[in-house]
């Protein structure tokens, strides 16, 4: 079994368990957005800081840079990307929408290595291209208003946020604290907005079904996805584990497949065809000097076996992985519509 295949693994698990969000939705469209998001970013820090204290991770000290990032990481990647979605999707088709954030493979293979000061791997490019165009067959390809691809785009940025600014906190911090504390700063700035936006009626209980919804949302589709999102992220690194995000329309194809929820059609097999050829390209090309891993063999091992690098300088503590507990869509609010299947 090669260093790639379980992160490559855990990568795919996380994007596939994010496009069965969808299927969800449905069940939560009445309620609040954003409030609806701050509680599931609440369940899934509770679930993950659990988690923490449960493996007795090593103490690690946050300088004053890891909040900044940690703050930004929040304020861009989960809050600010679920508001730029939330109003994206007032003046665009979530198929529009899907499609300009769908793109975020390729500008993780390009982002990610020039944050390194690296050149982009032309097959890395090339692959995450193929992966965009599979993403947005599938989709299609929607209509909307110039406010509504501007939104769009600052879903985009967002969602590259999500990624870019945890490198830097990975080999520090480890998946699991990067995954649970930017969940937790998110909350107050979920509940700000939703206040500012909606009012004071946005606060509401959910009903019994919509509980179950948040749930899921929360223990399956955010907790298991981000810890194994950021797990893949600091494995195989930001371009390599970029290409897996096309994999959220095939999650929500196969999630109405099996539910009976809808028919497959030609362009859902050509896309989900694209996406898989596209992911196979990137991954089967030399891992990018630089890229994924950092030190020397030990240091490689070591990371494979979830030991962050804080943890091998106080003893080489052993990290382990969660259970599998999971991210989702935003909902929609009413007469808004709900947003693609996302990441953030």
């Amino acid at each position: 079994m090669s260093s790639s295949t379980v992160p490559a693994a855990g990568a795919a698990a996380a994007m596939l368990l994010v496009g069965t969000s969808t299927a969800v939705s449905a069940t939560i469209a009445d309620y609040p957005v954003l409030s609806g998001q701050a509680l599931r970013y609440a369940l899934a820090a509770a679930i993950l800081l659990a988690v923490v204290r449960h493996q007795r991770l090593p103490r690690v000290g946050l300088t004053p840079r890891d909040f900044l990032l940690l703050a930004a990481l929040a304020a861009t990647g989960l809050a600010g990307f679920n508001i730029f979605l939330v109003e994206a999707t007032r003046h665009a088709s979530p198929a529009m929408i899907g499609t300009v954030v769908g793109a975020i493979p390729v500008v993780l293979a390009l982002a990610g290595p020039l944050t390194q000061r690296r050149r982009p791997a032309a097959r890395t490019v090339g692959a995450a291209a193929v992966v965009t165009l599979g993403a947005a067959v599938a989709a299609g390809l929607g209509g909307g208003s110039l406010h509504g691809v501007l939104l769009s785009l600052g879903a985009l940025a967002g969602e590259v946020a999500f990624s870019l600014l945890a490198l830097p906190l990975l080999p520090k911090l480890g998946p699991l604290r990067v995954a649970a504390y930017p969940a937790a700063l998110s909350v107050p700035m979920l509940l700000a907005a939703s206040l500012a936006l909606d009012g004071a009626s946005s606060l509401r209980l959910p009903t019994s079904t919509e509980a179950a919804a948040f749930g899921y949302l929360g223990a399956l589709v955010t907790a298991t996805a981000f810890f194994l999102w950021y797990d893949a992220l600091r494995r195989l690194g930001a371009e390599r584990a970029g290409l897996f995000a096309g994999l959220v329309p095939v999650g929500a194809l196969l999630t109405t497949l099996a539910l009976g929820l809808g028919e497959v059609g030609p362009a859902d097999v050509i896309g989900a065809v694209l996406v898989a050829a596209g992911v196979v390209i990137g991954l089967r090309g030399p891992v990018p000097a630089g890229g994924a891993g950092r030190g020397g063999p030990r240091a490689r091992r070591l990371r494979r076996e979830g030991v962050t690098d804080a943890a091998e300088a106080r003893g080489s503590v052993r990290q382990a992985a969660i259970p599998c507990v999971q991210l989702g869509c935003p909902p929609g609010s009413g007469s808004r519509p709900s947003g693609p299947p996302s990441f953030g």
